[in-house]
């Protein structure tokens, strides 16, 4: 085979396919057990866990790289296919006169080409929903929290005991998974307070004075006392996906179009585990790697995988959404 056939032969574009769609599937692995914990830890605990990942998987050399590797996989896995569903077309531009193509073929490998259209169709959605607000748009918030201190503010003139009070104050989480307070709010005497190292360091008639720190290029939290950077804010992108899938966490606005976003989402993963059923055996095959000692294996594990993987990211939103 010469050097332009190895790109461009329908068999070597099999191949393409083959490995394409075997790479897929080893993220689809490492996709899901990141989204797991989206429902197997709850509340703040489960909040930065998630956030932590978000922001390793999208700041390690290696897992950027990675990242790219898998865009330019679905698109060649996506165009590949569709041109070789064509060529197939094109190499029988009329049906037979008797036509049973069940016999020969299951009802997935018939369809491959349009399920594959409706998953990229569906990738394309839930970048834009999550992944594009992230990278692009950068409105995700920062992953800020809200916690109460009971803190000496004074002493009683008459007995001479310490008087606390208890200060709602906020923290921002760091990409390091530690927490910057920023500031506090006193109730009784309509104060303002700025925090440091868990002690008042001022009192302010207003919030914005109170305030410690600035926030420069989106995510850097500077010390407006010093001017120095004082860590790196993580992005709540926990917040963004639950907001999504109809809750109100943190002063968000619930989707009103949540219930439907989880239809459609828990469709999708129906419409990928018939793309799976046929295509992992396939890739085996594609590649010459079959043998009838194997063949058996290679089967049941696609068909295993096939079902388990979409049924897991399948629940995700459900649980979610049922959990409001």
């Amino acid at each position: 085979m010469s050097k332009s056939g190895i790109f461009t032969s329908s068999l070597a574009k099999k191949y393409w396919m083959a490995l394409t769609g075997l790479f897929l599937i080893t993220f689809l692995i490492g996709h899901l057990l990141g989204n797991l914990q989206l429902i197997t830890k709850t509340g703040e605990e489960g909040r930065q866990a998630f956030n932590e990942y978000a922001y390793f998987m999208g700041h390690n050399i290696f897992i950027k790289i990675l990242a790219y590797v898998t865009y330019a996989s679905i698109l060649a896995h996506a165009f590949i296919g569709l041109y070789l569903a064509v060529q197939n077309k094109k190499a029988r531009p009329q049906n037979y006169a008797y036509n049973r193509p069940g016999t020969n073929s299951g009802t997935a490998s018939r369809y491959m080409a349009i399920l594959g259209t409706i998953i990229l169709v569906f990738i394309c959605t839930h970048m834009a929903n999550f992944w594009y607000k992230q990278k692009v748009a950068e409105t995700v918030p920062l992953h800020t929290t809200q916690r109460t201190l009971s803190l000496p503010v004074g002493q009683d003139p008459n007995t001479g005991q310490p008087v606390t009070g208890n200060f709602d104050v906020t923290y921002y989480m760091t990409v390091e998974g530690k927490y910057e307070s920023d500031y506090g709010y006193y109730a009784p005497e309509k104060a303002y307070v700025t925090m440091k190292n868990g002690q008042i360091a001022g009192i302010f008639p207003t919030m914005d004075e109170a305030k410690r720190f600035n926030i420069e290029n989106t995510t850097e939290l500077i010390d407006k006392s010093s001017g120095l950077k004082a860590g790196e804010a993580a992005k709540d992108l926990h917040t963004v996906v639950m907001n999504f899938f109809g809750h109100t966490e943190q002063g968000g606005k619930a989707n009103e179009w949540a219930l439907v976003a989880v239809i459609l989402y828990v469709v999708s993963m129906f419409v990928l585990m018939f793309h799976l059923w046929h295509g992992f055996a396939s890739a085996f095959q594609s590649l010459g790697l079959n043998h009838k000692k194997y063949n058996g294996l290679i089967t049941f594990t696609g068909k295993a995988f096939s079902i388990v993987v979409p049924l897991a990211f399948a629940i995700i939103p459900v649980i979610i959404y049922l959990n409001r």
